[in-house]
């Protein structure tokens, strides 16, 4: 088990990001192993055939057997959004002594891998070269497999942080991370993370706690090491959907009535969503998705609530009626 000690001032500067080096690392566990996550495996199959003469002997000698990886490769984001290249400009200025350290951490009680023994049992100057190589091989990944789907995955992440945010406003740090994860729990000012390989207890001390949504996270992942600033990357919600194909229209009056797009969208509004969900799972753009719920919302057919920053829309009874095909019922 790993905990966090938060205090008020810890819990007051809780805070979200998005981290496309998180994504770039922990998708190479999905890579090695394709029955980690059934959810993924359209990705994964799309991906393979993009790879052509990468490394990845390389790059999934990253992943331990116990699936762990290197805490110098997901760098803490200093900003809510960075940019791919602005973390990777961090992982290659890292210090060679905290990368040959992370290397064996991530993979013990077993040897490091081949592929990167050498350099490791090395001096600084090898084990500086094996990480600038790192990252250039990350990088052309990236490139192949990650920055296609990014916009994609970007829209599912700030759903789930809307949604957070409710959770936080409905009920404070315990509702906050109640459903997160059956592994994570919030208990008398420690945040727990049950069924870690690490055993720690880290005081936040401070310095609040970071809240890292991510596609291919399948379990909670804090720090591996107690030196790291307290973080967890969590796996967001929605993700079910992310590789689905959008919406059919419905064929009967109800698209004939709205239009395809208006049709598709009064369908999804069953739950609470916001605009960046909506455009998501439609594969269109939020100022798309704003015109046509202006519209539904002028005619009745959808509700809406302020939460925060962002406005969710929901069905309306009438909508609801016309969905289930009653409208004008008596």
């Amino acid at each position: 088990m790993i905990s966090f000690v938060l205090d008020v001032e810890d819990l007051a500067d809780t805070r979200f990001a998005l981290s496309p080096m998180h994504e770039a690392v922990l998708s190479l566990r999905v890579l090695r192993d394709p029955g980690l996550s059934a959810l993924h495996l359209p990705w994964r199959r799309a991906v393979l055939g993009r790879l052509g003469s990468l490394d990845t002997r390389l790059l999934l000698s990253l992943v331990a057997r116990r699936r762990t990886v290197p805490d110098f490769l997901t760098p803490v984001p200093a900003v809510f959004a960075p940019g791919f290249e602005e973390e990777l400009a961090v992982v290659r200025g890292t210090a060679p002594e905290v990368v040959r350290r992370d290397l064996v951490a991530t993979h013990a009680p077993d040897p490091v891998p081949e592929a990167l023994r050498a350099a490791v049992a090395g001096d600084d100057a090898a084990v500086a070269g094996l990480r600038d190589r790192l990252c250039e091989v990350l990088h052309r990944y990236w490139k192949s497999a990650i920055e296609p789907q990014w916009p994609r995955m970007r829209l599912v992440l700030e759903a789930d942080m809307t949604y957070r945010a409710r959770r936080l406003a409905l009920g404070g740090a315990r509702l906050l991370f109640a459903d997160m994860h059956p592994d994570v729990r919030w208990r008398g000012g420690v945040l727990h993370i049950d069924r870690m390989i690490s055993r720690h207890r880290v005081a936040a001390a401070g310095r609040g706690l970071l809240l890292i949504p991510s596609v291919f996270a399948h379990k909670p992942a804090p720090p591996l090491g107690p030196q790291e600033p307290p973080s967890l990357v969590y796996p967001s919600r929605g993700v079910a959907t992310l590789w689905d194909t959008p919406p059919a229209a419905d064929p009967s009056a109800l698209t004939a009535l709205l239009g395809g797009p208006r049709a598709r969208l009064l369908v999804l509004l069953e739950e609470p969503a916001a605009t960046v969900e909506l455009a998501r799972r439609l594969r269109v753009t939020p100022s798309a998705v704003s015109q046509h719920l202006r519209v539904l919302f002028a005619g009745g057919l959808v509700t809406r609530a302020r939460d925060g920053r962002h406005v969710l829309y929901r069905r309306s009874a009438l909508g609801d009626r016309l969905v289930a095909g009653r409208a004008g019922a008596p």
